[in-house]
């Protein structure tokens, strides 16, 4: 699976690097079976994702459920790869804030 790994957040469109790098390096992981976890902010949360592939790209769509400072919160997104060391994502919150993002290759 191509989007197997760590990726470091280096960019989102909602939100500053002081804001998504305040806990830890924001950072998605993904395992080979579509699922992981990721963490900006102080949103934390699970994935689950499967891929999806259209006429001009490959896309891993998932849901995820988690956390923000202690609230529960939901939503869904989807990543695509750029290059071999970058992601373009999105993470929308279930009826709330949304923001594409990109990432790179930690490992």
């Amino acid at each position: 699976m191509k989007f197997k790994g760590i990726w470091h957040i280096q960019e989102m469109d909602m939100w500053d690097a002081d804001y998504f790098n305040e806990e830890v390096q924001a950072y998605i992981k993904i395992k080979s079976d579509g699922l992981g976890e990721f963490q900006f902010g102080y949103v934390s949360g699970e994935i689950d994702g499967e891929i999806l592939k259209g006429e001009s790209d490959e896309r891993l769509v998932f849901s995820w459920e988690g956390d923000n400072e202690c609230d529960p919160v939901t939503g869904a997104g989807w990543l695509k790869l750029k290059d071999k060391n970058t992601l373009e994502g999105w993470f929308k919150f279930h009826l709330g804030d949304s923001s594409g993002f990109i990432a790179k290759r930690a490992k």
